[in-house]
C-alpha cells in the first residue's frame, strides 16, 4: 500500500507522489475539506484525515470558517484515541467560534475520557449559560448539554445538583423519556417522595408510562403494570434484529447443531459475574455443576475489575467469554458459534444488560432468572424460574414467560468469607444496650410509607434505634430530618459505612431484627442477615420483587417472620422488641438450621435447576419450547396508568384483581377486547351469536 503525502506547499498527494490527481489543499471550501478528508480516512486511515485537516489550518489561519475545520479535527483525533490533541482541536475550535455548543459538548466528554470530568462539567455549565436565545437549535444543545452535565454529576454522587438539571430539562422537553427516567431514579436515591411528582407541563402518568421496569417493581406492588411495562419498554427500546443478523445467527446454530455435543451446553449471560450481589451468590453454583452432563459457558459484559469472586467464577467455568467489548450483533454470534443449548438472562432490565442480544435469539432456550425480579415481557425469553414463594400457583397470569419452580429460587454461596475480626456496637457507633432495628436494602427501595411504618415502630419502642446504610449525604440529612419531623429524635437514625462484604457480613450480628423494605424488598441482603443469624421481618405483597423475601424466610425454617399487611408488619416488630428472648430463640434457630435448610442447600438447588435444563432441553427437542404469549398487554398498560397506584399497593387480592376487570369491562364496552387468557376471559366478539346460529 502507498502512503499518501501533504508536501511543503500544501499540495495533498493521493498515491504518495505528485500526479494529476493532486490537491492544493489551501484553495479548498469547507464541504470540499470535509469530502477530501472523509475520502482519505475510507482509503487509508484516520490519520490521514488528521493530517489533511491539520494542513487546511496551517494554510488558513484566518478562514471564518475554521472552527468547522477544528471541529472535525478533533473529532477524528478523539476517534484516534489522541485524546489530549482532541481537547486542543476543540478549543481552538470555540476560540473561533466561542458560541458553537456541539464543539463544547465534545469538548466536556473528551475531558471526561481524559478524567477530568470537573473540567468536563464546567464546559458544560459554560455551554447551558450561553443558550439563553430561544431558538430550535440552542434547545436542542441546551438538551444535550442538561443531559451530559446530570449523567456526570450522578456518576458522582452529586444527586441534588442532578436532579435541578433534569428537572430543568424535563420541563423544556416534556417527550424527553431517558430524563424523565433519570429524574424518577435520583428521586428515589435522595429520598425525595413522591418520587413521580406532576409538573406544568408533564403529568404523573406521563412518567410512568417511560418507567424504567426495574424502577417500576421498585414503587409499584402490581405484578400486572409490572408485566405491561416491560413488554411496552421492549417494543420502544428494542427493533427486531435485522434480516442479515437473523440469518447469520440461524446459520450459526445450525451449523452447530449438525455436530453432535455429548453434554447440553449452558450459557449464563452477566454483567455482574464479579463482587456483586449476583456474583457474590452465583459463585458456588458454578462450581457444582455436573460437568459429566452440562457443559459452562459464562459470558460477562461488565466493568472490567478483577476480584476473588470474580476469579472463583472464572476458575468454575469451563469457558469464560468477555463479550463486554463486542457489538450486541458479536455476542449473539459468539453464543450462537459455542453451540448453546439454553442461554440463561441473569440481568434482565439492570445496568449493563445486553437485552438486544437476546432479542437475536442465540440459542433455542431464552431464560431469565435471578438477575431481575420480574418478568421480562418479551417475545424471546421462554421460561422464568422461579418457586411457589415468589410466583404462587395462579400468578402465572402475570408472566410473560412460562414459569417453571425449584424449591427455593434463589442460589447462595456457603463459602462465603466472613471477616475474622468481629466488631463491636460501639465500633459500628451503636449504643450498647439498644434495640437495633436494620435495613441494609439501598435507600431507593425506601418508600415514604415503609419508612413512615419503620418510625411508628420506634415510636413504639423506646430507646430503640434504626441502623441503616449510608447514602449520600443529602440523603441521610433527609431521613434524619423526617424522623424528627414525625417525632423520632435524629439521632435514632444511625447510618452504616458501605464496607467490603466480608466485614459487611461480620458486623450483621449487632443488629436485633431485619425491617425488610416493600414493595421490593431484601433479597441477597435478605439472604446475607440469615446466613449470619439475623431474623428479617417481611411485608409480603404480589409481585415478584415484593414476595421474594418471604420466600426465602419460608426455605429458611422461619416462617413466622412473614407479615401479610402493614399492620400485621409493625405489631410483629414490636413484639419482639418486647420479647427479646424470641429474638435470640429465631437467631439460635437461623445458625443451627442453616446446614440444612432449604435456603442454603446448595446441592439441592444446582440438582433442581440441571432438572429444569434437562426438561428445557426435552422440549425443545420436541418443538415445545413456550412462546411468550403478549396479548392486550397495551390495554393492562393503558388501564394500570389510569389507577391510583398508592391504593394498589394497599389493596387486597381480590380487590386488585377487581379493579382490572372492572376497568377491562369498561374498555370492551366501548372498544371489544380479544380474550386473553389473563383478566379478560370474555368471549371473543361474535362468538355467543354463532354459537346460537
Amino acid at each position: 500500500m502507498t502512503t499518501s503525502t501533504i508536501d511543503a506547499r500544501g499540495f495533498y498527494h493521493p498515491d504518495g507522489a505528485p500526479g494529476p490527481s493532486s490537491v492544493n489543499v489551501a484553495a479548498l471550501t469547507i464541504p470540499e475539506l470535509f469530502a477530501l478528508a472523509e475520502g482519505a480516512r475510507v482509503r487509508s486511515s484516520v490519520e490521514e484525515a488528521i493530517a489533511v485537516y491539520e494542513a487546511w489550518l496551517a494554510l488558513n489561519p484566518e478562514n471564518p470558517q475554521a472552527f468547522a475545520a477544528y471541529f472535525n479535527l478533533g473529532a477524528a483525533l478523539s476517534n484516534a484515541g489522541r485524546m489530549l490533541a482532541a481537547i486542543r482541536a476543540y478549543r481552538d475550535a470555540l476560540r473561533a467560534k466561542p458560541d458553537f455548543s456541539q464543539a463544547r459538548l465534545n469538548l466536556g466528554r473528551a475531558l471526561e475520557e481524559s478524567g477530568r470530568g470537573s473540567e468536563a462539567y464546567q464546559e458544560w455549565r459554560a455551554g447551558i449559560d450561553r443558550l439563553a436565545p430561544v431558538t430550535g437549535d440552542a434547545i436542542t444543545q441546551k438538551v444535550l448539554l442538561l443531559l451530559q452535565s446530570a449523567r456526570l454529576l450522578e456518576h458522582h454522587a452529586e444527586d441534588a445538583t442532578a436532579e435541578k438539571m433534569l428537572e430543568h430539562l424535563v420541563e423544556i422537553d416534556p417527550n424527553h423519556v431517558e430524563a424523565m427516567r433519570q429524574l424518577v431514579g435520583i428521586r428515589n436515591r435522595l429520598c425525595r417522595w413522591p418520587a413521580i411528582t406532576a409538573s406544568s407541563r408533564v403529568r404523573v402518568r406521563d412518567k410512568m408510562a417511560t418507567l424504567w421496569p426495574l424502577t417500576v417493581a421498585n414503587l409499584y406492588d402490581d405484578p400486572m403494570f409490572q408485566l405491561a411495562r416491560a413488554c411496552g419498554h421492549v417494543r420502544a427500546e428494542f427493533a427486531p434484529p435485522d434480516a442479515e443478523t437473523r440469518s447469520a445467527i440461524r446459520n450459526a446454530r445450525a451449523a452447530v447443531a449438525a455436530r453432535r455435543k455429548p453434554r447440553l451446553r449452558i450459557g449464563y449471560v452477566s454483567s455482574d459475574l464479579r463482587e456483586h450481589p449476583v456474583g457474590l451468590a452465583m459463585t458456588q453454583l458454578f462450581e457444582k455443576h455436573d460437568r459429566s452432563k452440562f457443559e459452562v459457558f459464562a459470558y460477562y459484559c461488565g466493568i472490567d475489575r478483577d476480584d476473588s469472586v470474580r476469579r472463583r467464577i472464572v476458575a468454575a467455568s469451563e469457558h469464560w467469554v468477555d463479550i463486554t467489548a463486542m457489538s450486541d450483533e458479536e455476542a449473539a454470534l459468539t453464543v450462537a458459534r459455542d453451540g448453546i443449548d439454553i442461554v440463561v438472562d441473569l440481568n434482565g432490565y439492570t445496568k449493563f444488560a445486553r437485552t438486544r442480544m437476546f432479542a437475536m435469539r442465540p440459542a433455542p432456550v431464552v431464560v431469565n432468572w435471578f438477575g431481575f425480579p420480574a418478568t421480562m415481557g418479551s417475545p424471546f425469553h421462554n421460561y422464568i424460574i422461579a418457586d411457589s414463594g415468589v410466583i404462587p400457583e395462579g400468578d402465572e397470569i402475570f408472566y410473560s414467560e412460562e414459569v417453571l419452580r425449584l424449591p427455593c429460587y434463589q442460589p447462595n454461596d456457603r463459602l462465603r468469607e466472613v471477616a475474622k475480626t468481629r466488631p463491636t456496637r460501639s465500633d459500628m457507633g451503636l449504643p450498647e444496650d439498644a434495640f437495633v432495628y436494620c435495613s441494609f436494602n439501598g435507600v431507593q427501595k425506601l418508600t415514604q410509607r415503609m419508612y413512615d411504618s419503620w418510625l411508628a415502630i420506634l415510636s413504639a419502642t423506646p430507646g430503640s434505634v434504626l441502623w441503616l446504610l449510608k447514602a449520600t449525604d443529602d440523603a441521610n440529612a433527609r431521613l434524619k430530618s423526617y424522623a424528627a419531623q414525625h417525632g423520632v429524635a435524629a439521632e435514632r437514625i444511625i447510618f452504616a459505612d458501605k464496607l467490603g462484604n466480608p466485614e459487611h457480613l461480620a458486623r450483621y450480628p449487632l443488629a436485633d431484627l431485619f425491617l425488610d423494605s416493600f414493595p421490593y424488598g431484601a433479597h441477597t441482603t435478605a439472604s446475607d442477615a440469615l446466613w449470619m443469624g439475623v431474623p428479617v421481618l417481611a411485608l409480603q405483597g404480589r409481585a415478584f420483587a415484593a414476595r421474594v423475601c418471604g420466600s426465602l424466610l419460608a426455605a429458611a425454617g422461619v416462617p413466622e417472620l412473614i407479615a401479610s399487611s402493614e399492620a400485621e408488619y409493625r405489631t410483629k416488630a414490636i413484639v419482639l422488641y418486647h420479647h427479646r428472648g424470641l429474638v435470640a430463640e429465631f437467631k439460635q434457630r437461623l445458625l443451627a438450621g442453616r446446614e440444612k435448610s432449604t435456603l442454603f442447600d446448595v446441592d439441592r438447588l444446582v440438582r433442581g435447576l440441571e432438572g429444569l435444563y434437562a426438561e428445557m432441553a426435552r422440549r425443545e427437542a420436541q418443538g415445545r419450547t413456550p412462546q411468550p404469549d403478549l396479548t392486550n398487554l397495551d390495554v393492562y398498560h393503558e388501564i394500570a396508568l389510569g389507577l391510583d397506584m398508592e391504593s394498589v399497593n394497599t389493596m387486597s387480592r381480590e380487590a386488585y384483581l377487581a379493579a382490572y376487570a372492572e376497568a377491562l369491562a369498561a374498555r370492551h364496552a366501548y372498544d371489544p377486547i380479544p380474550h386473553d387468557g389473563r383478566l379478560w376471559r370474555a368471549e371473543p366478539a361474535g362468538a355467543a351469536r354463532r354459537a346460537a346460529g
